[in-house]
């Protein structure tokens, strides 16, 4: 600024001194146009001379008082003139000691400017090696976290590795947990139950906090909010796709092959995403799930996918696998996959019964052979079309009984594979007559042609050798529990709503009645548990997948939800026992 004044001052003083120079000329040629006056007056001297030449004395004295005249007149503007030139050469003096002056405090200004900028310079450049050292810094830190974050992702799968280790040894009951998003129909449930429930409208209360603790916001009126955790093996927030759910579950599958049964249940409210975790979104005309969008699949055709694709690795002719697909509906058991007499598929109503082993069956239900995965899904998919849904006002699809989706797979094996302390004559002569009853009719025909042509005693012992064992699957999508308040229920949709609800409270009471080792555990208390006995009672690697509607509107379902989940992963039933002997199996 100073400097900038500096200027703004030398130009204020030059435009000064040009006004003076522009003075200076105009007294010049005032000089000059005196000076052509003066001749003029000479001239009119020497005219009234000769007019006057009468009178000498007149003209004399008209002359000398002429000249003195003129005289005066020269002598007062030359002595104005005079003074004007000294006030100017004065002016002139100030100006150049100012000019001077103004360009000495420049020179100063300058050079102090000048230091400024070296000093910013120099302060710059020290930052800038700043700057690079703290970037130095905070990549070796980044590298550091990272090898940090490997470490603990490696110490996590360990530890995953080591819990799922324990679990197997303690027969633990294995809890998913799954927070689905906001939907659109969320609006509408929400216009159709209360104003209360109108301002809580998409307010979100449950979130994954990792990927194995959901946090739940739980407030009421007039307290203070508080925070709730719930620890499960895996926990998958909003944003997780169908292929990280069953990245999860695939492990299981394996198990199968394995000689171990696997059932997989998704339990939660009706409207929070049980049928779509494990089927897929469904088409609206028949409910039957699509399979066009391979990425939005659930997990049971997934599952068929993975069990067929590692079937086909084995060897041919040691496996088959058959599908039934059962509801339970108002505490009645129905076979989605019998036959009238036209061929076409319609329910029938089952029984359920406990075998003199302990184990439950259902006698006449309709088993289907089935190759491949393709073949598997159009049975269930014939299956949903009979199966029970109703509307509410919660969910518009709201699906009315628990449909029970089994994969049964035969291993046909030699008896050298399995425990020795089974392996006695009459066994081996009994196990081989019955295998050679229960092929399905392709292999029985491939393998009565063998028979017929396997004539020497190698032959015959090895047939006689031979075993099977049979492990299940079970895929379980079990009907949402509701508030008759809010799902609006009437009529016969209230009867489905009450045994719903009972056969869930059922399947509760069976859990804590494992959980504190009762002698008694009421698994006939419901068809639901009466059917899933051998799975819940620890004959099987069990898997609960929760979910959870993360509304406001339904906090006291999904705590609900949550709690019976930590019951559930709570239940030790002991190591789960591998089919590693030969079973009897019944003719079709």
């Amino acid at each position: 600024m100073r400097a900038r004044s500096g200027l703004d001052l030398g130009s204020v003083w030059a435009q000064r001194l040009r006004q003076l120079e522009q003075r200076l000329r105009t007294k010049e040629e005032r000089i000059v146009v005196l000076e052509t006056e003066n001749a003029a007056l000479h001239l009119k001297l020497a005219e009234y001379q000769g007019l006057a030449g009468r009178s000498t004395d007149e003209v004399l004295q008209l002359y000398s008082a002429r000249g003195q005249q003129q005289k005066l007149q020269r002598s007062s503007v030359v002595t104005h003139l005079h003074g004007a030139i000294q006030r100017l050469k004065q002016d002139l003096r100030s100006l150049h000691s100012f000019a001077l002056e103004l360009s000495k405090d420049f020179q100063r200004q300058s050079k102090t400017y000048l230091y400024q900028v070296l000093t910013a310079v120099q302060e710059i450049q020290l930052q800038n090696e700043t700057m690079q050292m703290f970037q130095i810094k905070a990549f070796d830190l980044e590298q550091s976290l990272q090898e940090v974050a490997e470490r603990y992702e490696k110490e996590k799968q360990k530890r995953r590795a080591l819990h799922n280790s324990l679990v197997e040894l303690r027969g633990n009951i294995r809890v998913h947990c799954r927070i689905r998003p906001l939907l659109p129909f969320d609006t509408a449930a929400g216009h159709s139950i209360s104003q209360e429930g109108q301002r809580n409208f998409s307010e979100k209360v449950a979130y994954a906090a990792d990927d194995e603790t959901v946090l739940v916001k739980c407030s009421r009126p007039g307290h203070a909010a508080i925070n709730k955790t719930f620890q499960f093996e895996r926990v998958y927030s909003a944003s997780e796709s169908q292929d990280t759910v069953f990245a999860d579950v695939a492990p299981l599958l394996t198990s199968l092959l394995d000689g171990y049964n696997v059932c997989i249940m998704a339990y939660g409210q009706t409207g929070s995403g049980k049928t779509y975790t494990m089927l897929g979104p469904q088409l609206e005309e028949n409910f039957a799930f699509s399979t066009e969008d391979e990425s939005e699949l659930g997990i049971i055709p997934r599952a068929t996918q993975e069990v067929f694709r590692v079937i086909s690795e084995k060897p041919p002719g040691s496996y088959w696998v058959e599908v039934s697909v059962v509801q339970v509906y108002n505490n009645d058991i129905f076979d989605l996959l019998a036959k009238d007499s036209c061929g076409k598929v319609f329910g029938v109503k089952r029984d359920i019964v406990t075998t003199r082993e302990g184990k439950s069956d259902v006698p006449l239900l309709t088993h289907e052979t089935v190759e491949n995965a393709s073949e598997f899904l159009h049975l269930v998919n014939k299956g949903l079309q009979l199966r029970v849904r109703h509307p509410t006002l919660v969910h518009a699809h709201s699906s009315r009984s628990h449909l029970v989706v089994t994969l049964t797979i035969t291993t046909i094996t030699s008896g050298d594979n399995f425990d020795t302390s089974w392996e006695d004559e009459q066994t081996s002569q009994r196990l081989n007559k019955e295998v050679s009853g229960t092929f399905p009719q392709k292999m029985r025909d491939n393998k009565s042609t063998s028979s017929s042509r396997a004539s020497s005693p190698a032959q015959l012992e090895a047939s006689e050798k031979l075993k099977q064992v049979k492990t299940r699957l079970q895929l379980v999508d079990l009907a949402g529990s509701e508030c008759v308040g809010m799902s609006g229920v009437t009529g016969a949709a209230l009867r489905e709503t009450s045994f719903i609800n009972r056969s869930l409270s059922a399947l509760a009471d069976v859990l804590a009645a494992i959980a504190e080792q009762r002698s008694h555990v009421p698994y006939r208390n419901s068809k639901l548990t009466h059917l899933l006995q051998d799975s819940v009672g620890g004959d099987a690697k069990l898997l609960v997948m929760l979910c959870i509607n993360p509304d406001q509107k339904y906090l006291t379902e999904s705590m609900q939800s949550l709690g019976f989940g930590t019951r559930a992963r709570q239940v030790q039933r002991g190591q789960v026992k591998k089919k590693n002997f030969p079973v009897q199996s019944k003719a079709k």
